[in-house]
């Protein structure tokens, strides 16, 4: 009789929705962020090292569907992921994902996560350790326009890394500002709730624009931004979607992940190709200045990067070695003998 019970070879760990929310409980949500900005740090300090490249995208009226690779040498990871803003009116996720982490040497796969919750955790994460190091000294009040999924991840990645202790919210849609604030509370900070964009920020050392239209937008327009404050530009992820008045990018200092990706999808899309932008690699290396004086405009022009999502799923992975928190799944074909796939498949019959 031949046994048709997979052997471990075929089996891959599998990281489900549900087991990834039972590893962010067990771990604790910003105890997690932290880790994965301590992650994330560490594998932009080794940026020589990885496969470099903007991500494939496939563009549609609706939205954008892309996958983002990348490799140290050792380990190749890769996400799926999509965009489509007007999904929420259908009671769909705007953003979902999975991905994969692989044996270079042999090309197995070592990992298959969901990644839409983990998106949004690495997405908040970056945000936090990009603003530890540009943004103002002593900076304690945040401004989150556009409170939609990724807000309170933004909001308590900025607690547990940089250290803020107040929220000002707003959103055009005061359905989705209740709901932040309702998820905020008893998180340790202080939330106010604002009727305009401009109010959220007066005060605020930190900005953080996060609007889902797939269009050139004017979140912020020249007038609301004042001398010293650090811009967290997270909305803008595609060509010919953007939140921030052209003007405001003449006055920062901007900052990116990777200039060839971003010049195609982030704020800087509105400029020359050749207007100068630091790489966070660079600041993180000491080989770049951060902010360089209190008056500084700092500008985070993010997109996300695919070697953010490589140093999730290897945060990912080394956690569920000790937690347990997955899944076998059968997904690899394992012949007792590697040329005789075909006979496999007879016997199965």
């Amino acid at each position: 009789m031949t046994n048709l019970n997979p052997s471990e070879k075929a089996l891959v760990p599998f990281v489900s929705v549900h087991n990834m929310m039972k590893l962010i409980h067990h771990i604790g949500l910003e105890p997690m962020l932290v880790g994965l900005g301590d992650y994330i740090e560490a594998d932009f300090k080794r940026w020589e090292l990885f496969d470099k490249t903007p991500r494939v995208a496939s563009h549609s009226e609706q939205g954008v569907i892309e996958l983002m690779p990348t490799s140290d040498g050792d380990v190749y990871g890769f996400k799926y992921v999509n965009g489509h803003p007007s999904n929420t009116a259908d009671g769909l996720q705007t953003v979902t994902a999975f991905g994969l982490l692989a044996n270079v040497a042999n090309g197995y796969p070592v990992l298959l996560s969901e990644m839409t919750i983990l998106t949004a955790l690495r997405t908040a994460a970056t945000s936090a350790v990009v603003a530890r190091l540009l943004a103002p000294k002593g900076a304690h009040v945040m401004a989150m326009i556009g409170n939609g999924a990724q807000s309170e991840f933004q909001t308590l990645a900025m607690k547990a890394i940089v250290g803020i202790d107040e929220v000002r919210l707003f959103d055009i849609d005061p359905a989705a500002m209740a709901k932040c604030a309702a998820n905020l509370a008893g998180q340790g900070i202080k939330v106010v709730a604002c009727d305009t964009a401009e109010e959220a920020i007066m005060g605020a050392q930190i900005v953080t624009t996060c609007t889902a239209d797939k269009q050139y937008a004017t979140i912020l327009t020249d007038n609301m931004v004042g001398a010293g404050i650090h811009i967290n530009a997270i909305g803008g992820d595609c060509p010919g979607k953007t939140e921030l008045a052209p003007a405001i990018l003449h006055r920062a200092g901007i900052f990116v992940e990777y200039p060839e990706q971003t010049r195609i999808e982030g704020e800087i899309q509105q400029l020359d190709a050749d207007h100068p932008v630091t790489e966070i690699w660079q600041v993180l290396t000491g080989q770049a200045s951060g902010r360089t004086d209190d008056k500084q405009i700092t500008l985070f022009d993010s997109v996300g990067f695919a070697i953010e999502d490589f140093s999730a799923l290897r945060y990912v992975r080394d956690q569920i070695a000790t937690t347990g928190l997955f899944d076998p799944l059968d997904l690899l074909a394992d012949p007792e003998d590697p040329r005789d796939l075909f006979g496999m498949l007879q016997r199965a019959g």
